[in-house]
C-alpha cells in the first residue's frame, strides 16, 4: 500500500493517488467504478494474484484513500493519473481493466498516450462509447436521468447511494441477487468519497463522448457485459463499443447486473485470466490477436 503523487496538479499541488497491490508476475491494473474503490476489486485480488499475476488498484482521485481536491474529474485530468501511476511503478506489458466508468480511463488513456505500456484492455459493465442520449446517439440515456441522480446526491447522498446500490447488484422484490451485507459493504465504500467527486464524476462519465477515440486502440480488448445491466444498459454501451474496436472480443453474461464483479465473480476471474495469458502475435505495428 503507497501514495503516488499525480502530474495532474490541483491549484499547482500534486494528487495524492493511494494504491493496492498484491502478487508478483504480469501486471493488471483494475480501474474502479463509481462511486466505488479499490477495494470493489476485492474477489479478484482474493483470487488472480494465485496464478502469478501482479494486481495493482487505486482509487480515483476524490474517492476511498486518495486526496479529493476541488477539480480534476475529467477524464484528461483522470487519466494522467493512471499515468502517474503506470510510471512511478514503471509497469510494462500491462492489462487495464476498467469497470464502467474506469473503462473511459482506459480508451483516454490509449488515445492520449499510447499502447507503448500497455499490452492488453478488459472493459467491464463500461461506459464506452457514450452514455448521453443524442441526435446521433439515441441509444444513449436522457439528460434527465444523470440531472436527477445529481439532484438526489446533493439532497441525500447516502439515501441514494443506498437506492442505487440495489439497481447496482439487481436486487429487487422478487430478486435478492447479493445479501443485505454486501449492499452495506457497497455503500460503506461509496460513502468514501467526496459529494463533490461524486457529482463531478456524474457529469464527466455520462457526458464524455468516447466514440472517435476507439478505432485508436491497437491492442487486444476483451469487452465483457451483463445483459440484465439497468445501470448502464448493454445496448447503449458495449454492443456499440464492440463494433466500434476492430478484433475485440466480446462476451455476454446473461442475466447478470451491473455488478457483475461480485455476481458473477468466479467466471469474471476465468475469463480475465484466461484473457490474459492469451498468447497473441506480433506484428510490425502492434500486437493483434
Amino acid at each position: 500500500m503507497k501514495f503516488i503523487k499525480s502530474n495532474s496538479t490541483t491549484n499547482g499541488e500534486p494528487v495524492k493517488l493511494f494504491v493496492h497491490e498484491v502478487g508478483q508476475g504480469k501486471p493488471v491494473v483494475f480501474i474502479s467504478g463509481w462511486p466505488l474503490s479499490h477495494e470493489m476489486w476485492e474477489y479478484q485480488f482474493n483470487e488472480l494474484p494465485k496464478n502469478n499475476l501482479r494486481c495493482i488498484a487505486y482509487d480515483r482521485r476524490g474517492f476511498g484513500k486518495s486526496d479529493k481536491p476541488w477539480d480534476g474529474y475529467d477524464y484528461d485530468s483522470l487519466a494522467a493519473d493512471l499515468k502517474a501511476v503506470l510510471d512511478a511503478l514503471d509497469l510494462r506489458e500491462v492489462t487495464l481493466v476498467g469497470f464502467s466508468m474506469g473503462g473511459g480511463e482506459v480508451v483516454r488513456y490509449l488515445s492520449t498516450y499510447g499502447s507503448d505500456r500497455i499490452a492488453k484492455a478488459v472493459l467491464i459493465s463500461s461506459v464506452v462509447p457514450f452514455m448521453l442520449k443524442t441526435d446521433d446517439n439515441p441509444t444513449g440515456l436522457p439528460q434527465d436521468l444523470f440531472d436527477g441522480f445529481v439532484e438526489e446526491v446533493e439532497d441525500d447522498r447516502p439515501k441514494f447511494l443506498t437506492s442505487f446500490a440495489k439497481m447496482f447488484y439487481g436486487n429487487s422484490l422478487l430478486n435478492n441477487a447479493v445479501s443485505d451485507e454486501i449492499l452495506h459493504w457497497h455503500g460503506l465504500l461509496a460513502i468514501q468519497a467526496s459529494g463533490h467527486a461524486t457529482i463531478e464524476c456524474i457529469r464527466s462519465f455520462s457526458e464524455t463522448d468516447f466514440r472517435n477515440e476507439l478505432s485508436t486502440i491497437d491492442i487486444p480488448v476483451l469487452i465483457i457485459h451483463g445483459d440484465a445491466d439497468k445501470i448502464v444498459p448493454i445496448e447503449a454501451s458495449s454492443d456499440l463499443t464492440a463494433e466500434l474496436i476492430k478484433n475485440a472480443e466480446y462476451v455476454v453474461y446473461e442475466g447478470e447486473p451491473h455488478g457483475l464483479f461480485y455476481t458473477s465473480k468466479e467466471t469474471l476471474n476465468d475469463d480475465l485470466l484466461e484473457f490474459i495469458n492469451q498468447e497473441v502475435a506480433t506484428s510490425s505495428n502492434r500486437t493483434t490477436f
